[in-house]
């Protein structure tokens, strides 16, 4: 373990020097202990520098032991991958997802395109494995299963580094004809390279030191603490709670607000609010700086409800609103708009079970943020009929060039939503989408309708691009349904289509805080500015 010390330390002495802290985002990592679980990790990151390719990276002896693959690993075990074997980088850089900067080394773009926990089957000694040029793993991750050898085929090359091989074992897992490519999203932000590249929340100044130089162009809101959220269970049915720099009266906290699904308790009104302090830090992107309409059910979701517009007069003056210009006599004046994580909690405790904001922003309500798809199924669209479209979608969308991200209704369907830069209005994104639905539809027209009346569509789905209007709101992301169980509105991946797990309210409002912590928000694409929509012809 001492020549392992010894090695790992040197190792990473050659990674420092290849770097410039003062001006990369990358951690320049400390030597770590080994994990007492046994449970050791591992990481892909797809990187784009001069050339693409995959850094593959192991946990061994503290530090990630790595190679670069050029096209990338594979589960065909017919397949040998060429890789090589590169200087050892800090356990800190398993999470690293961002932008190296130009003329340092390795700048480009870098996403986590597959991590998870790995042991070894040969020995109990990896780092003695690679030494003797062949180490076997077996690893648990996200995309990659299964078992794998690493071989060292070659000596030192002119730039130093060793030519290796890789390639999986003939086992369970193998899956001839698998290529990495056909998997791009991270595993971590479910974000591509192009996105993470044109990622508008970082910005990197290098003539800041290395800890302060990654600076948000949108500054991250911090969730609430466990003493808060402690606060919050302290209080009874009712009272005043502090929460997110603000004192908000909530009442009635153990009211039922969602029925019970089969095998689970209902869900209370406390439940509802804490979720909402909770998922306000990554739902705030989508609803500040737009007016909110809010769906309440004052007696739950097993009454009825009705669409709450117009800000109460009795609410905090502390909430904010937009005092919409031009409003018609008689229409609704002014909206709360969540600019602030303590909006969402008091609309919650008002009652508010669902959460629908605007697709355009107050400062601009005539020119629409998003290009919107909204794929509503008929009384007799299977669910399998649904995903079939949201495919159909996925492929032109990659055919157009256009980036584009799904999330799941919570109900029965999917929307996809398309980022656009400011310009476009409302009728150029109706007729936009419309254009593309309509040849989606017609590949499969047996499973579509374009009537307008959900009677009069034979209980067929409707691609239904009408939704692109001023004030026809879809559900927010991350906003819970009125229904059992409390789903939610939750994003999704494309490559999360193909799973057999996949339903449209698969997430909850006591799930899917997991899964965000777990896998990040996919959805972040959406809040970049800078797509042009492609002419159709």
């Amino acid at each position: 373990m001492v020549a392992a010390r010894e090695r790992q330390t040197g190792e990473l002495e050659t990674y420092r020097a290849m770097r410039d802290f003062a001006r990369t985002p990358e951690p320049s990592g400390t030597p770590a202990p080994d994990p007492a679980d046994g449970l050791r990790r591992f990481v892909v990151q797809r990187h784009r520098a001069r050339r693409l390719h995959y850094d593959v990276r192991f946990e061994i002896d503290g530090v990630l032991v790595s190679w670069a693959v050029p096209r990338g690993p594979t589960l065909d075990p017919k397949v040998r991958r060429m890789a090589v074997h590169v200087e050892d980088h800090p356990l800190e850089y398993a999470d690293f997802e961002g932008v190296i900067p130009s003329g340092e080394y390795g700048g480009g773009d870098v996403i986590v395109w597959d991590r998870g926990t790995w042991v070894p089957y040969k020995s109990d000694d990896p780092g003695a494995e690679v030494a003797h040029g062949e180490l076997h793993v077996e690893v648990h991750g996200t995309k990659l299963h299964g078992r794998f050898v690493l071989v060292r085929s070659g000596g030192p090359d002119a730039h130093g580094k060793e030519q290796w091989l890789m390639l999986h074992k003939r086992d369970d897992h193998a899956v001839e004809g698998w290529d990495a490519e056909d998997h791009p999203h991270s595993v971590l932000s479910g974000r591509t390279n192009d996105e993470v590249l044109a990622d508008p929340h970082r910005l990197w100044r290098s003539d800041l030191p290395a800890a302060q130089a990654s600076v948000a162009l949108h500054p991250e809101v911090a969730a609430p603490t466990d003493d808060e959220l402690a606060a919050l269970d302290d209080l009874g049915s009712g009272g005043t709670w502090e929460v997110h720099g603000r004192r908000l009266k909530v009442t009635n906290l153990d009211k039922v607000l969602f029925p019970a699904r089969p095998g689970e308790e209902p869900v209370t009104k406390r439940e509802l609010v804490r979720y909402a302090a909770r998922i306000a830090p990554v739902a705030l992107p989508y609803l500040q700086g737009r007016a909110l309409n809010m769906h309440r059910f004052p007696q739950g979701a097993g009454g009825s409800g009705f669409w709450h517009k117009e800000l109460p007069g009795h609410a905090p003056d502390w909430l904010p609103r937009w005092d919409r210009p031009d409003v018609e006599p008689g229409d609704t004046r002014t909206y709360l708009v969540v600019d602030e994580p303590a909006a969402l909690v008091w609309a919650a405790n008002f009652g508010a079970l669902e959460w629908h904001a605007w697709t355009s922003p107050t400062a601009e309500p005539q020119r629409p943020s998003y290009a919107l798809v909204d794929l509503d199924p008929g009384t007799s669209t299977a669910w399998e009929d649904v995903v079939l479209l949201a495919r159909l979608h996925r492929d032109a969308f990659e055919h157009l060039g256009v980036q584009a991200q799904p999330k799941l209704t919570g109900r029965r369907g999917i929307q996809i939503w398309i980022p656009i830069a400011p310009g476009p209005a409302f009728d150029d994104t109706r007729a936009w989408v419309e254009r593309v639905s309509r040849t989606v539809g017609a590949v499969v027209p047996e499973l579509v309708s374009w009537r307008w009346g959900v009677h009069e569509r034979g209980g067929l789905a409707r691609l239904d691009y009408t939704q692109n209007a001023i004030n026809k709101t879809l559900v927010a992301p991350y906003s819970p349904r009125a229904a059992a169980g409390a789903p939610v509105s939750a994003p999704i991946t494309w490559d999360e289509l193909d799973e057999d797990w996949l339903r449209p309210d698969a997430f909850t409002l006591r799930t899917v805080l997991d899964r965000v912590a777990e896998r990040g928000d996919p959805f972040r694409a959406v809040l970049a500015r800078d797509q042009v929509l492609p002419p159709l012809t």
